[in-house]
């Protein structure tokens, strides 16, 4: 690829999914002679605003994928990596119609047989970081491990003295939220975990998350005060980034911001119920430990989670403990 190129990448959601393809972004951009344009959803714009690898944001705001198309109608791309691969993006990609398109292998039919026939050699060993990069590969772009990367605005880097002295020497940060009841520890759990923790806890999450992490920090109030500082609901997703790449390690979900904890290469215990890390959802080329029950036979009980246990027992959260963990943490 000798002539500059011009390349838009597509991703518009969740946060983990845009974060995973920050790989992808670095290594185009380091190995091929390209303008690179990233399309994502305007929620997401703070952080990849100050990416490097990215020469243009291409937004997907209130006004509509159809306004976006126009604008992107105007680019004359000679490439387009879609890593998301629906109907909206099918739907851009016809509106764009001669430009070269790759789209990453989504592997729904395998994905199918993994969660309901139970067929565990269905997928692939490799993270869904790694099937993007593979999307890349005819384009000549390798690899390069360096892992996940997001730079913070300035204006969203929370600094030391934001945190009560308590937290100031060292934390660790939970974040307690997931978009399915069966990807989050039931309150009782989320309780039974940070009890197990020596030192100071950092609750993060967004404002769904409020109301559990109200019960927590009550509950510890009295019998380990200054114990929990509860931030959930309290920053932009910016901020939450800052707080986490402070943390000393990291308890989470299969949720963003755990994920973005991988960024800052810090140690995640990762945390699976319905769901389970073989689908490729795991910490990314970061020093994790999964917490998970290996023994149930109703694991993952789907691909992405539900609202409920759909055997009522709930055995994939209520049997997790990270006692054990605490304890080799303290020693």
């Amino acid at each position: 690829m000798n002539k500059k190129s011009k390349i838009l990448v597509i991703r518009f959601s969740s946060i983990g999914d845009c974060i995973w393809v920050t790989p992808v972004l670095r290594c185009l951009k380091e190995q091929l002679n390209c303008e690179l344009h990233f399309a994502t959803k305007k929620a997401y714009e703070e952080l990849f605003e100050c990416n490097p690898h990215v020469d243009k944001l291409q937004l997907l705001d209130e006004k509509g994928l159809n306004n976006l198309i126009s604008r992107l109608k105007t680019e004359n791309y000679d490439y387009i990596i879609d890593l998301h691969k629906n109907l909206r993006t099918l739907w851009l990609k016809m509106r764009l119609w001669g430009v070269k398109s790759y789209s990453y292998p989504k592997l729904t039919f395998q994905k199918w047989q993994y969660v309901s026939l139970r067929k565990k050699d269905a997928l692939p060993q490799n993270h869904v970081a790694d099937r993007y990069l593979q999307t890349v590969e005819p384009l000549g772009v390798k690899p390069d491990n360096k892992g996940l990367e997001l730079i913070i605005p300035e204006r969203n880097i929370v600094q030391k003295d934001y945190f009560p002295v308590s937290h100031q020497n060292g934390f660790v940060a939970f974040v307690i939220g997931a978009s399915y009841y069966t990807k989050r520890l039931p309150l009782e759990k989320l309780i039974e975990f940070c009890e197990n923790i020596q030192k100071p806890v950092v609750l993060v999450g967004g404002k769904e998350d409020k109301e559990i992490a109200n019960e927590i920090e009550i509950y510890f109030a009295e019998k380990r005060p200054d114990f929990i500082l509860n931030l959930c609901g309290k920053l932009n997703i910016g901020q939450s980034a800052s707080v986490v790449s402070q943390a000393e390690y990291l308890y989470g979900h299969d949720t963003g911001l755990m994920h973005i904890a991988a960024c800052f290469q810090k140690k995640i215990y990762a945390i699976f119920g319905g769901t389970t890390p073989e689908l490729g959802l795991y910490p990314y080329q970061t020093p994790h430990k999964i917490i998970e029950n290996k023994d149930l036979d109703c694991r993952p009980c789907s691909r992405l989670g539900k609202k409920t246990c759909p055997k009522g027992h709930f055995n994939c959260m209520m049997t997790l403990s990270n006692e054990k963990i605490e304890k080799n943490n303290e020693s």
